[in-house]
């Protein structure tokens, strides 16, 4: 029996600490599932992205450890979907740890360490703060 992965997340300004953990969630399994947050879900969570969601899930999916991407609109689709795809683990980045251990009774959880160095609210604030000439809006 194949083994299924599901993960969540905004992936906006993709980078390395978000391929890092795309690869190493699909070495866990057979099929990997990406929920990419939708920008309605993301104003509900206080975010705002630089990155339109129909342009983060297209990234998403041309991910060669990708199997499959859907959109994430709720909080509690999570365990709609875990039945839905037939779900053996559910892994997230560890900044999650403890905030999805009820999902355990219906599959494994896993929290992954994170990219040190990096991540979205990194380059953001890079951004905004940078008088690199490339980087400054005309």
């Amino acid at each position: 029996m194949k083994k299924t992965i599901l993960t969540y997340g905004t992936f906006d300004l993709f980078h390395i600490g978000h391929l890092n953990i795309l690869r190493n969630l699909k070495a866990l399994g057979d099929i990997l599932i990406v929920g990419v947050s939708t920008d309605e879900f993301n104003l509900q969570k206080g975010k705002k992205t630089a990155i339109p969601f129909h342009e983060r899930i297209e990234i998403i999916k041309s991910i060669k450890y990708v199997d499959i991407a859907i959109p994430e609109s709720t909080w509690d689709q999570k365990k709609s979907d875990i039945f839905e795809y037939s779900v053996s683990t559910f892994a997230i980045g560890d900044d999650w740890a403890g905030k999805f251990d009820h999902l355990k009774e219906y599959c494994q959880v896993i929290y992954l360490p994170r990219t040190e160095g990096i991540s979205t609210t990194q380059l953001k604030n890079k951004l905004k703060t940078s008088n690199h000439p490339s980087l400054i809006k005309r």
